[in-house]
């Protein structure tokens, strides 16, 4: 026993566990949850391995993912019916299922989050595997074709993106102010807080469609109706920085 509780302890530490067999090079067999269980006394290393089975099962279901939340969360999501994105239950962050990017990002689409563009050379690439964008252009190693046009894409790349930035630091004050607020311990008599922690989540989930309308309005090339995009974003812009 004391054998079998250093080598399962050694190998859920390894997060090496889930598929390991016994340890007789001949032998094939896989120690069960309910051996493991009986043999390991720590409960740290048992809680380990609980979180292994978990994370494997999670894994293995393609309806199920964990939350994005790059501040961490170790909440479990269903996907099924809930389309572009969902508030997790535990934290409120919003997932996109679509794509590999840590969140949600209407109206940008998942191929403007993947998507970028040489300043130099204006060529488009995916940011994942690096390869064309457009498999049909051919001129992508050619950078010293319509240098004016290049740097015209860069000047335009450079304003969309410091509007971009600027919504996520002023997203980032909302957060912070939410966090002081809800942090204070007596809160006045004649009036509670409630309305700015209600302002602050209105403020975060502004300015978080702004910064990612930058995205879609870089990427689109409709002039039509970028016309009423940039209108209505205008328009939440200017409600975004009153409230």
């Amino acid at each position: 026993q004391p054998c079998w509780n250093e080598y399962l302890t050694t190998r859920i530490e390894q997060n090496m566990v889930v598929n390991c067999t016994c340890p007789i090079s001949e032998c094939r067999a896989q120690p069960t949850t309910a051996f493991i269980c009986s043999i390991v006394s720590s409960e740290d290393i048992i809680a380990k391995y609980e979180k292994a089975l978990l994370r494997v099962y999670v894994e293995c279901c393609s309806n199920l993912t964990w939350c994005t939340n790059p501040q961490g969360c170790d909440q479990i999501l269903l996907k099924d019916g809930l389309g572009y994105g969902a508030a997790c239950s535990k934290c409120s962050w919003i997932s996109c299922f679509n794509c590999n990017f840590p969140e949600a990002h209407y109206p940008a689409s998942c191929s403007h989050m993947s998507h970028m563009t040489c300043a130099k050379c204006n060529h488009g690439f995916c940011w994942r595997c690096l390869k064309p964008w457009r498999p049909t252009h051919k001129d992508y190693y050619n950078c010293s074709a319509m240098v004016s046009k290049a740097a015209w894409q860069e000047k335009r790349f450079q304003d969309y993106n410091e509007r971009c930035t600027f919504h996520h630091r002023a997203r980032e004050f909302a957060m912070s102010l939410r966090n002081r607020v809800s942090s204070i311990s007596e809160m006045p008599k004649i009036r509670t807080l409630t309305f700015v922690l209600d302002a602050c989540k209105v403020l975060e989930q502004a300015r978080k469609v702004l910064a990612y309308s930058c995205v879609y309005s870089y990427y689109n090339q409709d002039t039509e109706s970028m016309d009423v995009v940039e209108q209505q974003t205008e328009s939440l812009e200017l409600h975004t920085n009153a409230l």
